[in-house]
């Protein structure tokens, strides 16, 4: 009997089966490592200092434009904040497919992954995943 953790949502049974690959999801963490760590990493530091730029503070009497400078700041921070969460996350979706592709390599054709399975390998990475709420089934309520 399937575990309830991985069971889907009851208007989503009878889909069928995700089946993956293993050997193409070690190349994908592989090809994703790569590609965090020569393309994506290098450029952090010149778009970081390009954002952290302090522009001069304005005359006060002009409201309008220090909220708009504050909100520029505001807005600078997140941005900085979700690019270097998305190296983060994307180095840790890597590890973690390459951790999966490890685990089953030598499994048999019928052997699984559960659903606890592929969080245990995203714990500890940024990439981990949040709590997700219930679904609601569709058509359910309004």
């Amino acid at each position: 009997m399937i575990p309830e953790e991985d069971r889907p949502p009851a208007w989503l049974q009878g889909y069928g089966d995700i089946e993956a690959d293993l050997d193409r999801m070690e190349e994908f963490a592989a090809a994703l490592d790569k590609e965090v760590r020569q393309h994506y990493i290098p450029h952090l530091a010149r778009l970081y200092d390009d954002m952290s730029v302090k522009l001069p503070d304005p005359c006060d009497a002009f409201v309008e434009l220090v909220h708009f400078l504050q909100a520029h700041r505001d807005t600078q921070q997140a941005t900085s904040n979700l690019v270097h969460f998305f190296r983060d996350a994307t180095g840790g979706l890597a590890v973690a497919a390459d951790r999966i592709s490890k685990q089953y390599a030598g499994a048999d054709a019928y052997a699984a992954a559960r659903v606890g399975d592929v969080r245990k390998a995203l714990d500890g990475t940024a990439a981990a995943p949040a709590p997700v709420p219930p679904v609601a089934e569709p058509g359910a309520g309004a």
